[in-house]
């Protein structure tokens, strides 16, 4: 059972998510909010698998709840960032507090449990609207330097780190992930810059989620 906390300032929004998670026997409503404020108290007391969060709310945003657990070190379940997708700066700045999912809310009920299982099983899971648009930012912004013309593909290794970079770790939590050392984390993300034709970690996550390796 995949327990989920919804938070939400839309109560309309709330009830229609909840009924539809009532249909799927695998999910379960651990709890609501209507913002992060609220939504932080409910995690020092709730086992949470999935949160599915708003990404404009009162008081503490979706966004801004993955970036207050993250900075005071909390541990943060996994979480789904359901938005109307009028704010490229949300979503970049939602991949670097570690979001792995984003939905629009127009979202079918099997694609809103596909998405909820799919981070809880530690994967990525966007909407074709938002790589499509993830697309267009990759293409707006130019490389600092170009690509191989005969680019390699990434390693399994890079691979693992381009995937902790999209999941917002730090060089030295993607180290201890992987058992490396720093330094060798830190040439790892140079070659996949240069592979890739990237000049900084954001565009190379967007560039990966453009190229189905996220």
């Amino acid at each position: 059972m995949i327990r989920v906390l919804l938070v939400d300032d839309q109560t309309l929004v709330r009830q229609g998510i909840r009924e539809l998670l009532l249909l799927m026997p695998d999910l379960e409503l651990a709890g609501e909010a209507s913002d992060g404020i609220e939504a932080l108290a409910l995690l020092e007391t709730l086992q949470v698998d999935v949160l599915l969060l708003d990404v404009r709310m009162p008081r503490l945003s979706g966004v801004d709840l993955l970036e207050r657990l993250r900075t005071e070190g909390k541990p943060c379940p996994p979480a789904v960032l359901l938005t109307t997708f009028d704010d490229d700066e949300a979503l970049l700045k939602g991949m670097r507090f570690g979001a792995r999912g984003f939905l629009l809310k127009d979202v079918s009920v099997d694609r809103l449990a596909d998405a909820i299982r799919a981070v809880a099983a530690g994967h990525t899971m966007i909407r074709p609207a938002v790589t499509e648009r993830v697309e267009r930012m990759v293409d707006s912004a130019p490389p600092q330097f170009e690509a191989s013309i005969l680019p390699d593909p990434l390693t399994r290794r890079e691979l693992e780190v381009l995937r902790l970079m999209a999941g917002g770790f730090s060089n030295r939590e993607i180290a201890e992930s992987l058992d490396a050392g720093e330094g060798t984390v830190k040439n790892h993300i140079s070659v996949i810059l240069s592979k890739l034709g990237v000049r900084d970690r954001t565009r190379a996550v967007l560039k990966g989620i453009d190229l189905g390796l996220v």
